[in-house]
Order: C-alpha cells, then sequence, then structure tokens
C-alpha cells in the first residue's frame, strides 16, 4: 500500500513538471514566433503625439518625431526628438537595445546642452513625466526574458496568447502579463507588476496597421495607452504618421548626432 502511493506520488511530481516545462516551453516558441514575425522591417521614421493626463484629468499634448533602425545580430537603435511645445522642443533620447546586455540609453537635454546617460538604476524611471518608463521605451528583446505561456482564449474578438514574461536582469518589474495578438503576432495589452509584485500598470495597444515589406506582412500599432493604477495618471503614444521599410544611416544614431 504504501509502495503504491508513493509511486502515485511520484507519478503527480513528474506530471506536475512536465506540464510546466511544456507552458515555459510553449512560452518561448511564441517569443520566437513574434520575434520572427516583426523582423526584416529595415527602418521605420514616424510623428507622433504623446498625451500626458493626471490624475485630475489635465491633459498636456507633446510632438515627436522618431527612426528606428533594424541592427542584425543585436537590438535596434532609436531616437526620438521633441518637436513641441517650446519647454520640451529640442530635447532627445537615443536608445541602442541589446539583445542581453543593459541597453544604452542617453537623452539630451537642450537648456544645459549637455548629453545624460541614462544608468541602470533609473531605468525605472519616467520618461518626460510621462507613465512610460525608460524601460518601457528601451529593449523588449525575447533574449531578456523568461517566458510562460498561461492560457489561449479570444480577446476583444481575437484569438490570443495570454504569456507571463520576467525579465533575466534587473528590472523596476517583477513580472508582465502579456496578451498577444495572434493575428497580429503583437501585445494588445500588457500588465506591469511592480517590485512588490502589485500591478502597478496596464498598457492597452489598439489600431494595428498592416505593412508589406519585400513581400512581408507585418503589423504596427497605432496607440499605446498606459494606466497607471496606483496614481491614476495615464499617458498615450499615438503614431500620426510612420515609414517602414525605410533604409536609415547609422550616423543618425550616434551620441555627435544628439548635439
Amino acid at each position: 500500500m504504501k509502495l503504491t502511493v508513493l509511486f502515485l506520488l511520484l507519478l503527480s511530481s513528474f506530471h506536475v513538471s512536465v506540464s510546466a516545462k511544456s507552458s515555459q516551453q510553449k512560452g518561448e516558441e511564441i517569443a520566437k514566433k513574434m520575434e520572427e514575425a516583426n523582423n526584416g522591417y529595415i527602418g521605420e521614421e514616424s510623428e507622433m503625439e504623446m498625451i500626458l493626463i493626471s490624475a485630475q484629468g489635465d491633459r498636456v499634448e507633446r510632438l515627436m518625431k522618431g527612426k528606428v533602425m533594424e541592427v542584425k545580430g543585436d537590438g535596434d537603435k532609436s531616437i526620438s526628438i521633441f518637436l513641441n511645445p517650446k519647454d520640451v522642443k529640442g530635447t532627445k533620447m537615443l536608445t541602442w537595445s541589446h539583445k542581453v546586455k543593459d541597453d544604452d540609453q542617453w537623452l539630451y537635454l537642450p537648456s544645459l546642452k549637455r548629453v545624460k546617460r541614462i544608468n541602470s538604476s533609473s531605468k525605472s524611471s519616467s520618461f518626460m513625466g510621462s507613465e512610460f518608463s525608460f524601460e518601457d521605451l528601451g529593449s523588449q528583446e525575447r533574449e531578456k526574458f523568461h517566458y510562460n505561456l498561461l492560457s489561449e482564449k479570444k480577446v476583444n474578438g481575437l484569438d490570443a496568447w495570454i504569456v507571463e514574461r520576467k525579465p533575466k536582469t534587473k528590472s523596476g518589474y517583477t513580472k508582465q502579463i502579456v496578451t498577444i495578438a495572434k493575428k497580429y503576432m503583437n501585445p494588445i495589452k500588457i500588465e506591469y507588476y511592480d517590485r512588490r509584485s502589485e500591478l502597478l500598470k496596464v498598457a492597452e495597444f489598439s489600431g494595428y496597421k498592416q505593412f508589406n515589406i519585400k513581400g512581408k506582412k507585418m503589423f504596427r500599432v497605432s496607440k499605446i495607452h498606459m494606466k497607471n493604477l496606483q496614481t491614476k495618471k495615464e499617458s498615450i503614444f499615438e503614431w500620426k504618421k510612420r515609414k517602414i521599410g525605410k533604409k536609415l544611416k547609422s550616423r543618425d544614431f550616434t551620441k555627435r548626432s544628439l548635439k
């Protein structure tokens, strides 16, 4: 009798172990599929609007333009430039994303006429007073996370995967719960959990548009609405104009180009 109970316990723990491993493998496979679906865009130029909404509902609107260059074998390089209003005009942020090591990020402040490096301890800080952190705007490279498929279901009429991803290195988040639309191979929702494992922010992605680059179909979001559930503040990134498949020059993504 005791041997039978022991055998059943061992069988049960083996089943749990296999199931857990299987969900992790599936999560990794989904992350790879997303990466493959979004690779090959070459480069991008865009105009964006960033809207800051206070807890009382007051709004501040800022216009930006940006460039992103695909880098083979590593993360992308991007630069964002504020066009208005006057108090932020000329502010620039440069990001060199990396697949494994920490991203390199710099902020040019025209009022001080100097370039400030964003160190790793500041990655969870607010970007220009928004609910987006420097980390949110940096690398989302597949290699930087552990993945676990939680479920599959329909969300807003779309077939979706619900995937948990946990950072492998230091982060402002303990985990993120990502809802991925199979149609777009991109997120339609991300829940961010802070260092106390409490839900901090929710980002909703909408207005996906299809682009065709060298015969490959890919989708890009038009709007990201970030809501901070703890402060009740909100921020919106909205793309007004977007061109994908652009060949860009490396010299536009150097620290010297910030000045």
